[in-house]
């Protein structure tokens, strides 16, 4: 059977499949082997390894369990979803695989609503947003929008994580894509906020000064009780791992939870902001 070699370098596909060929090699197995522990047949592994076919969500979480890769910080998933969203900032699809895997997660957000905890129609209007303005194409929208709901349904699961979401007053107030969309988005938050799971809080704007965040925050606990912090600026995203670093925003995430409007009251200020609406 002839062999293709493979630059690595050639492209993000290639390199994807170099990996795969070559930890299937390490533990030697045939391709047809290592198709029946994925799940796949030996036609789909040999296009994935010589770069020919595009690997899936479905196809890096597998390798990542057959090879024992999915708890490091190089995963397949991690690679998969640089690949496929060369537009995301540089660390997000890092966070991203920490995030699918978390046992707590705290989120601060500012001016939109968490990526979470969005409806797609709002999520589509952010990102025809971000094409009309020229920064993104009409093909990195498309790839957003189903990244988004590929993050959401992670987080479905026998036992989800708990979330805690701090948000802004500015993310219920600001309209996106018209009073019915929002009007949905604030439904939706309403329901997250009756799940068993969940803790949704309000940040008014007479916090003021009282914020410890000036801007959003991620923070995530593992199941081993790691932490990972995650924060962006305009041009990169950041992930700490260091407990040292990441235990001072703890601490000021339960501050911010502290200053903030209860979980009632919060609830009660979104349900007058969509009285507003329609």
């Amino acid at each position: 059977m002839n062999r293709k070699e493979l630059d690595p370098e050639s492209s993000p596909e290639a390199a994807f499949g170099a990996r795969v060929r070559k930890l299937r090699e390490e533990n030697g197995w045939k391709q047809e082997e290592l198709a029946g522990r994925l799940g796949y047949s030996g036609t789909h592994v040999s296009a994935v390894e010589t770069g020919r076919k595009m690997p899936t969500l479905r196809f890096s979480r597998n390798a990542d369990q057959v090879f024992g890769t999915g708890e490091t910080a190089d995963t397949f998933e991690r690679q998969f979803r640089e690949l496929r969203q060369g537009s995301l900032l540089e660390g997000f699809p890092q966070y991203v695989g920490y995030e699918g895997r978390a046992a707590e997660i705290r989120l601060y957000q500012v001016g939109i609503v968490p990526g979470l905890l969005q409806t797609p129609k709002y999520t589509r209007a952010l990102v025809e947003a971000d094409v009309w303005r020229g920064a993104i194409t009409p093909e990195q929208a498309a790839d957003r929008v189903s990244f988004l709901a590929e993050r959401q349904a992670a987080l479905v699961r026998p036992r989800p994580p708990t979330t805690l979401v701090v948000m802004d007053e500015s993310c219920i107030r600001r309209q996106v894509g018209g009073p019915e969309v929002m009007a949905a988005q604030l439904d939706r938050l309403l329901k997250f906020a009756e799940l068993p799971s969940t803790v949704l809080q309000i940040a008014p704007f007479d916090m003021a000064g009282h914020r410890p965040f000036n801007l959003p925050m991620n923070l995530l606990t593992m199941l081993d009780l790691s932490a990972v912090a995650y924060a962006e600026s305009q041009m990169r995203g950041h992930v700490e791992r260091d407990t040292t670093l990441v235990l001072p925003l703890l601490a000021a995430y339960h501050q911010l939870q502290a200053e903030a409007l209860s979980q009632a009251a919060s609830v009660a200020m979104i349900i007058e902001a969509r009285k507003g609406i329609l």
